[in-house]
């Protein structure tokens, strides 16, 4: 079943229809909101589009054309934020206004208690509503003027069915029993940090380096924070500072001199003269004489040996008790949080629902209180431990 009907929207690009905008939106309990950005070739994403909707209509704001800064009354305001999938949207709207909505219910995430898995805004929307969401184009460059009437049409879809996929959700959740298990989830997402890479920390992010011990790792944790700041001072991509190969190759053999420079795999020519090569010079003495004690090393991945095979035995149960909770395996507990809780760590498996639905028993599991079974139709069954092995 598609939608044949046109989105309506008003157009928004001057101070006067913001400000009349934002008053409307302070007045309303529930308001949807959608970006459109890219980032591409800047650290930072840039702001193309910015839809809201409210009960009585949708608003498409140009921030190309407008400061959008006056958007901070509306979400610092009471009203209920809904968004789909909100993350990257959550750290645009902490760097563009300053402040992030005071109340979020997270389409995507609260559809997890509901039987989706990750599901897409397109995806919800028909499963949940039976419309047929018009088609993004990969393509569209939304900093472009004027874009194109389906690009807009297709931009506002994003938010014109947001109030009834939450009244529909919000009905599913409360006759689960599960609607505070999705607020608690929302407002989890809502508060998570959305500022980025923490510099000292930006290396753990290149697959090569996470191996790297001792001095090694003392130039890879310095040359990435180096990098990491200046493409953010400069709204650059990190790899136009400084690509990964060559940030690896100065971390193992790290360079004292131009010539050096010269031998480092995959540098380009441009970054190995003159005060571009000083300066990645002077970066990599820094990290040859930081002290190790200020080294910031990767946690350490997965459970020791002697747990592997509980924590395998146990993800296969998890993942069982998510399909019979109808609960997106990813929120309600993947292998890290198993490993961690193993691991006697605690994490999202020790508090809250989860500690009920998965955390206790994992727990009672893994003391060797309880035990897993085969119920001889291929599902595990955890039961009371019997204490009688069947083989020595």
């Amino acid at each position: 079943m598609s939608d044949d009907s046109p989105v309506e929207y008003v157009w928004i690009d001057t101070p006067d229809a913001l400000a009349a905008l934002v008053d409307t939106l302070a007045a309303v309990e529930v308001y949807g909101l959608d970006t459109e950005f890219h980032r591409e070739r800047t650290y930072h994403a840039r702001l193309a589009l910015l839809q809201l909707s409210w009960p009585d209509g949708i608003a498409i704001v140009d921030p190309l054309a407008v400061d959008v800064t006056p958007l901070a009354r509306v979400l610092a305001g009471p009203g209920l934020c809904l968004m789909h999938a909100a993350s990257q949207d959550l750290e645009i709207l902490l760097r563009v206004c300053g402040t992030l909505p005071s109340r979020l219910f997270d389409t995507q995430v609260a559809a997890g208690f509901v039987g989706y898995s990750s599901v897409g805004l397109g995806g919800l929307v028909q499963g949940e509503l039976g419309v047929k969401l018009p088609k993004a184009d990969r393509l569209t460059d939304w900093l472009v003027r004027p874009l194109a009437a389906e690009a807009v049409t297709y931009a506002a879809s994003d938010v014109a069915y947001l109030h009834e996929l939450h009244d529909g959700i919000v009905a599913k959740l409360a006759e689960r029993g599960r609607l505070q298990w999705a607020e608690d989830e929302c407002e989890m997402h809502r508060v998570r940090p959305t500022s980025g890479q923490e510099p000292d920390r930006a290396w753990w992010k290149i697959k090569e380096a996470r191996s790297l011990r001792g001095r090694a790792a003392a130039v890879a944790q310095v040359l990435a924070a180096w990098r990491e700041r200046r493409a953010a001072d400069l709204d650059r991509p990190v790899r136009f500072l400084l690509a990964d190969l060559p940030l690896v190759s100065m971390a193992q053999r790290p360079p004292e001199s131009p010539d050096d420079l010269r031998r480092v795999r995959g540098l380009e020519d441009g970054k190995r003269k003159g005060d571009a090569g000083q300066e990645l010079l002077t970066v990599v003495a820094e990290g040859r004489s930081l002290d190790l004690t200020a080294v910031h090393l990767p946690p350490v991945e997965g459970v020791d040996r002697s747990r592997r095979a509980t924590a395998s035995l146990v993800s296969a149960w998890a993942a069982q008790r998510a399909r019979d909770l109808e609960i997106d395996p990813a929120i309600l507990a993947t292998r890290s949080d198993i490993e961690t809780l193993l691991m006697g760590e605690g994490g999202r498996l020790a508090t809250g629902w989860r500690h009920d639905a998965v955390g206790e028993p994992i727990r009672a599991l893994a003391a060797g209180e309880a035990s897993l079974a085969v119920d001889g139709q291929g599902r595990l069954v955890l039961e009371t431990r019997s204490g009688t092995p069947l083989v020595d």
